[in-house]
């Protein structure tokens, strides 16, 4: 599959940057993040990093998003963001749920804001964070993000956003979840 372009990018960060902001109240800042991270939550703001590619910049947006709606509405999913290790089968499989609802709530941002046209994208674009994750949490070894990007993979379903005041827990402070 081909990405979208850098200015199909930027268009659609600008129109769901706007709906999360205005409809749920949560600031999308653009600034420095720590490195190696390219974005952070704490259930009030999102951050995504100033020096970021539009695509990334995009997934980062959204993704994050869907782990706010997490964050929100459930301690359970709250614990697994905050969670350290160690990485069992057990906490990887709890991990791999957590993304994939995260990217399902993602993809229903979307199609709240009237983009439709992303839909495989972001589940490559999921299906190569949760490789990353799971390489990373297995070995310890931080390969290259892309270097587990594989195309068509199966696509998601959307996820209703459920109603929730977005409230301040804590910055992931350097988990990468």
């Amino acid at each position: 599959m081909t990405a979208p372009s850098p200015e199909r990018c930027r268009q659609v960060f600008d129109v769901v940057e706007r709906l999360v902001e205005e409809r749920w109240s949560i600031p999308v800042r653009i600034r420095d993040v720590a490195h190696p991270f390219t974005g952070d939550l704490d259930g009030a703001e999102i951050m995504v990093d100033y020096d970021l590619e539009a695509e990334d910049a995009l997934f980062i947006l959204v993704h994050l998003f869907g782990h706010t709606v997490q964050w929100n509405t459930d301690e359970d999913a709250r614990a697994i963001g905050t969670y350290g290790g160690p990485w069992d089968e057990d906490a990887l499989a709890r991990v791999r749920t957590y993304e994939q609802i995260a990217c399902r709530y993602s993809l229903q941002l979307f199609h709240d804001a009237g983009v439709h046209d992303l839909d495989q994208w972001l589940a490559d674009f999921a299906a190569c964070d949760y490789a990353y994750l799971d390489h990373f949490y297995r070995t310890g070894e931080k390969r290259p993000f892309r270097t587990f990007w594989t195309d068509g993979n199966a696509r998601l379903s959307p996820l209703a956003i459920p109603p929730f005041s977005p409230t301040r827990w804590m910055s992931r402070d350097g988990i990468v979840l």
